[in-house]
């Protein structure tokens, strides 16, 4: 074999230098680089399927593998030709999918953000061309990998806080618009979900706990944040550009005294297609049945007419009206035996019901509200509200805002109000003058969204 050995080769005439003649191979030895001659549009792929991150390197192909979840590319310094290719391995990227990441402020397509490759079985080859477009896809179109570049919801409306890093969260503690001005994309974002929790109802005078507002919360799937029990998975809004109407419902009134009457429903809250139902009223001393009204959270039973015998008064219905998941639970029975006494039912709460007024549980105690942590911090909303007592027991209010009944904890023997903006259902007054209810807290709405990745 001839070797030359020289340091520069020219034309003898001329400006085109031949390498090789057709058909044959020209080869760098094992190890060398070169320098100069510039891509020709291919890469040299890595044909070890890559299952984690990846750093990438010009002029290099890599297939990857997201089976067991999504990957990430990282694009080396772009400069003019530089050129990588990725390759989805295998064929799962429309459900996990491959981020390519630009360096720095660098562009892919002429957007400083993530190229998300969703389409199963894509490959794609991006050359870095300038600072205006950065890296852009040679292979197909940008719409193969994302249909568009991201775009996230931008909205205002309510008092509005940044969680998470990525999410903003709007909160209503009475009526306004959430005015949305990008609905975003699916390769951004494009949903909000919610928490809307109507006012608690009333409590009943010398009767039963009024029941919790209706509670409804969506959470994404996965989830983004710990939601409650009873939150509905992927049931968000796809938002449009509009201005979306919210209303808070006010809480129910508690009876009067000296009347034993029934409480008040609560009021509905709503947001966009989702409606939460007042609480149920909390029946009062001698109404029919014990008056105890149906509604998001069922009211808790009151007492039947004196000289009755030994009998149990049911509670108001939840979920009325019906919705999936659940909006809440029943309100607890009633008692009453003439001559022996009388306790009144805990109102339903979100997820527990009202407890039945017995002699043995005194009055009942209002039914557990649900916990959340759409804005980041788990809160309780939407508990029942305690049935009368008939002993200096009072009964307790559900967590999550209802309160308590007349007794040793209010001095004046009326129940205690259901807590603001929590939707808790009023406490019931006691058996002692002047036996007023409490009236129901307010209801909240809440939204959550995505607006940056």
């Amino acid at each position: 074999m001839s070797k030359i050995e020289v340091n520069t080769v020219e034309p003898q005439c001329g400006t085109t230098l031949t390498l090789g003649a057709s058909g044959d191979t020209v080869a760098l030895g094992s190890g060398a680089a070169q320098t100069g001659f510039g891509r020709t549009g291919t890469v040299d792929w890595d044909t070890t399927p890559k299952t984690g991150t990846v750093t990438a390197a010009t002029g290099k192909g890599y297939f990857v593998n997201t089976t067991s979840g999504g990957i990430t590319v990282n694009l080396p310094a772009g400069a003019a030709g530089s050129i990588v290719a990725v390759s989805d391995y295998a064929s799962t990227a429309a459900s996990n999918p491959i981020t390519v990441t630009p360096n720095g402020s660098e562009k892919i397509n002429g957007t400083n953000d993530n190229y998300k490759i969703r389409t199963a079985g894509l490959a794609v080859t991006l050359v870095y061309v300038d600072a205006v477009r950065g890296w852009k896809s040679v292979t197909g179109s940008d719409a193969d990998a994302t249909g568009t570049a991201p775009a996230y919801v931008a909205a205002t409306g309510g008092s509005i806080t940044t969680v998470c890093t990525n999410y903003k969260v709007h909160t209503f503690t009475g009526p306004g618009t959430l005015c949305v001005s990008n609905a975003g994309n699916a390769c951004g974002s494009n949903t909000i979900d919610y928490m809307v929790v109507a006012g608690g109802g009333g409590g009943g005078s010398n009767g039963g706990g009024g029941g919790a507002g209706g509670f409804r919360e969506s959470v994404p799937s996965p989830a983004a944040w710990t939601a409650s029990p009873i939150a509905n998975p992927g049931g968000s809004i796809t938002a449009a550009v509009s201005g979306y109407a919210i209303t808070v419902g006010g809480g129910g009134a508690g009876a009067p005294s000296p009347s034993p009457a029934c409480g008040t429903a609560g009021n509905t809250s709503t947001f966009s297609t989702i409606s939460s139902a007042g609480g149920g009223r909390g029946g009062g001393w001698g109404s029919p049945s014990g008056g105890a009204g149906d509604g998001g959270s069922g009211g808790g039973g009151g007492m039947d007419a004196p000289g009755s015998p030994a009998v149990l008064i049911d509670g108001g219905a939840g979920d009325t009206p019906d919705v999936t998941p659940d909006q809440g639970k029943p309100g607890g029975q009633g008692w009453h035996q003439a001559g022996v006494s009388s306790w009144g039912g805990g109102g339903g709460g979100a997820t527990a019901a009202g407890s039945n007024g017995t002699p043995a549980e005194n009055g009942g105690n209002g039914g557990t509200g649900a916990t959340t942590s759409i804005n980041a911090t788990p809160t309780a909303y939407a508990g029942g509200g305690a049935g009368r007592p008939h002993t200096p027991t009072s009964g307790n209010g559900g967590t999550g805002g209802g309160g308590d009944a007349g007794g040793p904890a209010s001095p004046s023997n009326a129940g205690i109000a259901g807590t603001t903006n929590t939707g808790g259902g009023g406490g019931a007054g006691s058996n002692v003058s002047p036996y007023a209810g409490a009236a129901g807290g307010s209801g909240i709405v809440i939204v959550r969204y995505k607006f940056q990745n």
